[in-house]
C-alpha cells in the first residue's frame, strides 16, 4: 500500500531544466563535517543521496520545497527556481 506522499507525488510531474538548480556548494564539508547527511533525510523525494565519497544530487526529482537550503546545517546547498517553465507541475487529483 502507498502511502500518502507516494500517492502525492504520483501526480506530480517534472519538467527538468538542462542544469541544476541545486548545488552542493563544498562536497568536502559533506565529507568531513557532516556525519548525519541531513539533506537525505529531510528530502522529502530523496532528490540526495551519498554516492561513495560525494553526494550526488537529482534535482530532475525536485518539488522545490526548499527544505533542503533550510535544514542543512552548514549552509552548504545553493538553491535557486528552476530556468522559467522547468521544474516541477502540480495536478490536483
Amino acid at each position: 500500500m502507498a502511502s500518502k506522499i507516494e500517492e502525492k507525488l504520483y501526480l506530480t510531474r517534472f519538467q527538468a531544466a538542462e542544469q541544476s538548480h541545486l548545488t552542493v556548494i563544498d562536497h568536502d564539508i559533506c565529507l568531513t563535517k557532516c556525519e548525519e547527511k541531513w539533506c537525505t533525510h529531510f528530502c522529502p523525494t530523496d532528490v540526495y543521496r551519498w554516492e561513495g565519497t560525494r553526494m550526488h544530487v537529482g534535482y530532475e526529482g525536485c518539488v522545490e520545497c526548499g527544505s533542503c537550503r533550510i535544514g542543512c546545517p552548514y549552509g552548504n546547498i545553493h538553491w535557486v527556481y528552476p530556468e522559467g517553465g522547468k521544474g516541477v507541475v502540480y495536478r490536483l487529483a
